[in-house]
């Protein structure tokens, strides 16, 4: 166990050229389960939790690791199971989404499997609404299932999506009503996120469930019109996507001439050490961590129109 350990810690710069590692880990059951080592900042046997009234009821316990007071969630209990009974043999996952730390309990932690975003495929259509599955993957004829933590993060804590006042009262996007804001990302909440902190702009809104999902779909406009700015103010793309991530995106965007002029936001709940050369490498005009609605309303009148 301490080699997944130290290997988690070492290994999560991994970003770009469309590929990804994943740390699989286990419930209550057989079923495996992935979570993008970038995320994670290390792995722990289960610590003693403290039991606070009012918490959430997927919230098992407060911990105290290295100074910092971090919220414990059982993840069993999030995909609809039976509690994780013996925390002495549990583990958990420190993980940094959205510039805060939480902890995921997990049953147990096994190894870390390196594959790329073609591999990750969007879950499937008869998993419904009320799922918190964000994708899937195979290994070994065995289906990997990566959680929508941004949902149940929302669920236990609802993000503000509202814009402060100050923000709201200078936003203008004059003589561009004809132009549309373009968002790409695998998770409806986060979709629903960004839709909600920008419909002030009073402006049209497209959405695309992944990156090639967003960059077949910004063709076809670009066909239209014969250059993608006449449609397109602006994308805003996730980075963690299905069958292609933000950076391979944007990638393709500046590599395909009628769409190479359009403005690309990168917003991801990717935060702490940030490889800010990838994002110069693929050129992206900026990074936004999630989730900050004045910034990203901010940013989005900054580009959109600034051919």
């Amino acid at each position: 166990m301490s080699e997944i350990m130290n290997s988690v810690n070492q290994r999560t710069q991994l970003v770009g050229e469309n590929r990804l590692e994943l740390l699989l880990f286990k419930l209550n059951t057989r079923q495996r389960f992935g979570i993008n080592v970038f995320k994670v900042r290390e792995v722990l046997q289960c610590p003693p939790l403290t039991s606070l009234p009012r918490l959430n009821k997927l919230v098992r316990g407060i911990a105290h690791i290295r100074g910092q007071t971090i919220s414990v969630i059982d993840m069993s209990l999030v995909v609809g199971g039976k509690k994780i009974e013996d925390l002495s043999t549990a583990f958990i996952i420190i993980a940094e989404y959205n510039s805060s730390v939480q902890g995921f309990l997990v049953g147990s932690v096994e190894r870390i499997i390196n594959t790329n975003w073609q591999s990750i495929m969007p879950p499937p259509k008869g998993s419904g609404r009320a799922s918190y599955l964000t994708a899937v993957t195979q290994m070994d004829d065995e289906l990997i299932e990566i959680l929508d933590v941004e949902k149940i993060l929302n669920e236990i804590s609802p993000v503000n999506t509202d814009l402060s006042a100050d923000v709201a009262s200078t936003l203008k996007v004059e003589n561009k009503k004809e132009k549309i804001i373009f968002i790409a990302d695998d998770s409806s909440v986060a979709r629903n996120q960004v839709k909600k902190a920008l419909s002030s702009l009073g402006l049209e809104i497209e959405l695309a469930k992944n990156g090639l999902e967003a960059l077949k779909r910004l063709k076809e406009i670009a066909a239209e019109t014969g250059d993608i700015t006449d449609k397109v103010g602006v994308l805003i793309s996730d980075i963690e996507m299905p069958e292609m991530d933000g950076y391979t995106l944007t990638a393709e965007i500046r590599n395909t001439p009628e769409l190479k002029k359009l403005h690309v936001i990168l917003h991801t709940s990717l935060s702490g050490v940030f490889n800010q050369a990838m994002i110069e490498k693929v050129g992206a005009d900026d990074f936004i961590a999630k989730f900050h609605p004045d910034e990203l309303a901010t940013s989005v009148q900054k580009w959109f129109g600034n051919e």
